[in-house]
């Protein structure tokens, strides 16, 4: 699992037919304060998260173990919502 803040939604119009009706967010890795890391990617949204929001990632066949995204053609999936993250004993993000 990947720590990750949600940056923007992608829309696309065409698509696979599993993907209908999915919602795909453009995420980047986060350290654990939040700080961006990574390059962007998209990931499908399987717990309506949004702008802004720090979330958990999956990748590679983890991304396809959830209810939403079981049996389809994606690589990254977003699983949980952070509302705080702790690290060595401080709390390094609440969610407000």
């Amino acid at each position: 699992m990947l720590i990750a803040r949600v940056l923007g939604n992608a829309v696309c119009t065409i698509k696979d037919e599993k993907l209908v009706g999915r919602k795909l967010m453009v995420v980047c890795q986060t350290d654990e304060n939040g700080k961006l890391t990574g390059k962007p990617f998209v990931a499908i949204d399987s717990v309506d998260s949004g702008v802004g929001d720090l979330v958990l990632t999956a990748a590679g066949s983890s991304a396809r173990q959830t209810h939403t995204t079981k049996d389809t053609p994606v690589d990254a999936v977003i699983m949980a919502v952070i509302d705080s993250l702790e690290v060595d004993g401080k709390i390094v993000f609440r969610k407000s």
